[in-house]
């Protein structure tokens, strides 16, 4: 089962008894901030999860799989989640 940003939205209205509009505010107000603040190049820490961040990749050489054509792949920028301990463990548990 995928937690979805609609399953999200109702487990806050459920949990802390918010109105679905107000947990749907909430959450794409936390959302947004996130996304404003990996594109201004700032990482993302949230303690006991874990930390989002940016990292630029340098361009390489690569293929395209259908037609076996070479070619240069450009450079870009890749969002990069390492997990925390306290996940980690959490997540070995079961």
């Amino acid at each position: 089962m995928t937690l979805t940003k609609d399953k999200l939205i109702i487990q806050i209205q459920n949990q802390i008894n918010l109105t679905k509009p107000k947990s749907r505010q909430l959450i794409e107000q936390l959302l947004e901030i996130m996304k404003t603040t990996l594109a201004n190049g700032e990482d993302v820490l949230i303690s006991g999860f874990g930390k989002f961040s940016v990292r630029n990749k340098r361009a390489r050489r690569g293929r395209n799989p259908y037609t076996k054509e070479r070619m240069i792949l450009r450079e870009r920028k890749v969002l990069v989640f390492k997990t925390s301990g306290v996940l980690k463990e959490k997540i070995n548990i079961t």
